[in-house]
């Protein structure tokens, strides 16, 4: 890794990061024994769904059987564990046909028995299955509205988790009397187990009421029969010291900060001295940009409060509220916010990109900025302000060839990002 080439440095780190939170690395230690007398019953969603069934039969002495539910995509060559695919982020009928067919595979296990819930993100978009009397047409509609509000992961997990007949802890209920233990690689800031996918398998501390009081936040048009499921209460979920998850157990088995930590190895093994600023910033995607930006300029006109050579990383996940019509991504719509403010900088480059290998619900990871990329961009009669209120940050970065594109990582811990200053 060469700092003559800022691009591929940044690249560098990046793969260093997904590397860290990879299914291979981060499950095999976290792995239960097998039960002494009773089946195992794998069950899983999320983008990295299929990566860990696959790690869990590569390790796992005995017998096994379950399914999982993971992104198109996404999936992985399983013998024993079934692997469906489904849409994301807004759910499809794949996904609905998986999640009920994943809760009548967990009846009638005994206290013998062992379920293995492997979650990861992306698991509540893929595990579709609306409660009693509410449409998967209406959980669409809201998960779309959801999306475009500016919503918090947290805030639209907890409307999720009151609309469906199988997250927020209702999956695990119908495992009992089995243990259920659940691993997860955490894509939510603040690794609240409970957030990520909605927690199928884990009590839920949120209510009714806060789904009421999120959908009237952000004016979403909530129809008369879902608003009754949530004021009737027929929609609350499980709470915490439910005698019936008493023998359950959870580990979070990756986060945002252990991929922040392997790419700032990677950073000082190069010779550049690496800055975590948070594992889990969140916010309006274009404000974080213009507050990386700051920093950034100031390290680079006046050596504070760090001095160059330098890398600032940080991770989260951000939102963006969609006013526009372009095509977009938060990590696009960061380093666009970020290229206006640091207005051609000199020697301050960028990469942001979400780990999972997909921004947004594009076919990139992120894109790389770098110092020139404005002036560039006015070669192409390109503005870069105008694109950013069209929420067009992808455009943006496609147009002068600088957009990231791997595939599925088979991961997911959320947004990366790496601002270079030389």
């Amino acid at each position: 890794m060469s700092l003559s080439d800022p691009r591929q440095f940044l690249l560098d780190l990046y793969g260093s990061a997904v590397a860290a939170v990879s299914a291979e690395k981060c499950l095999p230690p976290h792995l239960p024994a097998p039960p002494a007398k009773g089946r195992t019953l794998v069950i899983g969603a999320g983008k990295g769904a299929a990566a860990m069934a696959k790690v869990v039969e590569d390790y796992w002495q005995g017998e096994l059987s379950g399914l999982v539910v993971t992104r198109y995509g996404h999936g992985a060559d399983c013998r024993r564990i079934e692997v469906v695919e489904a849409a994301h982020p807004v759910p499809d009928e794949a996904g609905r046909q998986a999640a009920a067919r994943m809760l009548d595979m967990v009846q009638g296990l005994t206290e013998h028995d062992l379920v293995l819930c492997l979650i990861s993100g992306g698991g509540s978009a893929l595990l579709a299955l609306p409660a009693p009397g509410i449409t998967l047409e209406q959980k669409q509609a809201i998960n779309k509205a959801l999306l475009k509000s500016g919503a918090t992961i947290s805030e639209m997990n907890c409307v999720r988790k009151h609309l469906s007949a199988i997250k927020g802890g209702r999956l695990g209920l119908a495992c009992a009397p089995a243990q259920v233990v659940t691993l997860l690689i955490s894509d939510v800031p603040g690794d609240d187990p409970g957030i990520i996918a909605s927690g199928p398998t884990l009590p839920d501390p949120t209510t009714c009421a806060d789904a009421l009081a999120i959908m009237r936040k952000y004016g979403l048009d909530v129809p008369d029969n879902v608003r009754r499921h949530l004021e009737s209460g027929a929609g609350e979920t499980p709470k915490p010291g439910d005698a019936r998850f008493a023998s359950d157990r959870y580990q979070v088995i990756a986060n945002a900060q252990d991929a922040l930590e392997a790419a700032a190895a990677r950073a000082r093994a190069a010779g550049i001295t690496p800055y975590i600023l948070s594992d889990d910033i969140e916010g309006e995607a274009r404000d974080v940009g213009q507050v990386h930006a700051a920093i950034a300029r100031q390290i680079a006109r006046r050596n504070q409060p760090m001095a160059k050579p330098c890398v600032l990383l940080s991770g989260g996940e951000t939102t963006v509220t969609v006013r526009g019509q372009g095509r977009g991504g938060r990590n696009a719509e960061f380093l666009l916010s970020l290229a206006v403010a640091l207005d051609g900088c000199p020697g301050v480059y960028a990469l942001a990109c979400d780990t999972d290998g997909i921004d947004g619900s594009e076919d990139n990871a992120g894109a790389i900025c770098t110092p020139d990329a404005l002036a560039r961009a006015v070669s192409q009669n390109l503005q870069a302000r105008a694109l950013l209120e069209n929420n067009d940050g992808y455009g943006f970065f496609q147009a002068l060839g600088d957009l990231v594109t791997t595939g599925p990582t088979r991961t997911n811990v959320n947004d990366f990002r790496a601002v270079l200053i030389l």
